[in-house]
């Protein structure tokens, strides 16, 4: 008799959570990170963050840096508590895990994520692979005249520490077209904190607060020059400006967006017009831009159309028009308010005049890797890429490496970095460079501090 499957989107920022027999798709969501509270001096671990209250200086400890898992000790904390009865209430030693792994992730983390689920964990069975790889298996790509997913698609995985272009033919990654830049919602979210800190208050030990600001109020722009300059012309009054009241959590309130409509339709109270306030202008669409333009902080890489065009431009060239219609965007980043529709306007830019460029963009774009997951785990395919704990003690690291890594194709290296000059908003085209050379095995990647 089959074990029970528990699917875990292990991601950087929040770990989705359930069981596949479950009649929902609707995961659990967990903080993937030990936070400790200046407050009331209080630590939490993963679930137990809905018990804290005063968000103000939060200091976080991650298991995952620069996009790989690196503190074991603070991951298997949180997913202690997780498994727990006051969590997901699960026995492991009675279940079958699927989990999500980093892409490109290194042999050394691949064989203690195997240890650690078999060895400490006592799992009967577990499978990995890298989220974009169970979207064949979700709704992502679903249409009226299409209940299947496409041979040839492309998924924008734009996530907590990077964003990644991923080419899948009939439902296998080509790795050798898998393209990394890289900015991700942890690298927003601190250029944020340094403009606000420079510009209002200081914000730098504020992660969530500012986290709240980037979600709130940050868009991406379909003009950026035209948005800038109605910002430089008036920067307290103009149709693009908000004001974010900051939060109190002494008296239990959250920070709230204040438009220039609500200011209109009513007086402030003396209450209201003393409450602290971020004035957010031209931060609202500058921040959200790196994702198009990376250069525009010292970054030379080139920016999300850019890299798309060069990754397709890798696969075989009698089907790479089929890869500019099928375009998935996944991942907390593509969020942002016109991502998609400046995407789609810059692609058909770079895209060859005869192809149709199409993207999709799922209801909750954060979710749909652990929803292609479940989907994934309710197939016959699951059977045959478990890996037993039998097998695990008898053959060792080396039955998974064979049956996660070889079926993959993926080799161990790193994704190539999409890198160029940036983009020239004076007119026409961007310009495309050559990436440089994929990152060598084991080299540290670039990334900013929490």
């Amino acid at each position: 008799m089959a074990c029970p499957v528990l699917v875990l989107d292990n991601g950087a920022s929040t770990i989705k959570a359930g069981y596949a027999s479950s009649e929902s798709d609707a995961p659990m969501s967990i903080p993937n990170a030990i936070v400790r509270s200046k407050a009331d001096k209080k630590m939490y671990i993963g679930p137990d963050m809905i018990n804290c209250h005063d968000y103000f200086a939060l200091h976080y400890r991650l298991p995952f840096d620069r996009g790989y898992l690196t503190d074991w000790d603070t991951e298997k904390a949180i997913w202690d508590l997780s498994f727990s009865k006051s969590a997901l209430s699960a026995d492991p030693r009675e279940l079958s895990l699927l989990v999500t792994e980093p892409y490109f992730n290194l042999p050394a983390i691949k064989d203690t994520y195997d240890q650690l689920i078999f060895e400490e964990y006592e799992f009967q069975s577990y499978s990995r692979g890298s989220p974009a790889s169970f979207i064949p298996y979700g709704v992502l790509f679903n249409e009226n005249d299409r209940h299947s997913s496409p041979e040839c698609m492309l998924i924008v995985d734009s996530g907590f520490s990077f964003t990644h272009v991923v080419p899948l033919l009939s439902g296998k990654i080509v790795w050798s077209g898998v393209r990394r830049i890289d900015v991700g919602g942890k690298f927003l979210t601190n250029q944020l904190k340094e403009v606000i800190s420079y510009r209002h208050y200081n914000m730098m030990d504020q992660t969530y607060i500012v986290n709240d600001i980037k979600e709130k109020c940050c868009y991406v722009s379909q003009s950026f020059e035209s948005d800038l300059l109605t910002c430089r012309n008036n920067p307290r009054n103009n149709k693009i400006v908000q004001e974010y009241v900051l939060p109190d959590f002494s008296i239990n309130r959250l920070g709230f967006v204040r438009t220039s409509a609500d200011k209109s339709t009513r007086a402030l109270s003396d209450e209201e017009a003393k409450m602290p306030v971020v004035y957010m202008g031209n931060e609202r669409f500058s921040v959200p831009e790196l994702l198009f333009n990376p250069s525009d902080i010292g970054l030379e890489q080139a920016g999300l159309p850019e890299t798309i065009a060069h990754s397709i431009s890798s696969l075989p060239q009698d089907l790479q028009g089929m890869f500019w219609a099928n375009i998935g965007l996944i991942g907390g980043n593509v969020m942002f308010p016109g991502l998609d529709i400046r995407l789609r306007a810059e692609l058909r830019q770079l895209a060859p005049v005869d192809s149709d460029v199409r993207t999709f963009k799922p209801r909750d774009p954060i979710v749909q890797a652990y929803q292609s997951a479940w989907a994934f785990a309710k197939t016959p395919h699951l059977q045959g890429q478990l890996v037993t704990r039998a097998e695990y003690l008898e053959f060792g690291v080396n039955i998974c490496r064979r049956k996660f890594g070889e079926h993959d194709g993926q080799v161990a290296g790193g994704a190539e970095l999409a890198t160029a000059s940036g983009g020239d908003r004076t007119g026409g085209r961007r310009r495309m460079s050559r990436p440089n050379n994929p990152p060598t095995k084991g080299k540290p990647e670039q990334a900013t501090s929490e």
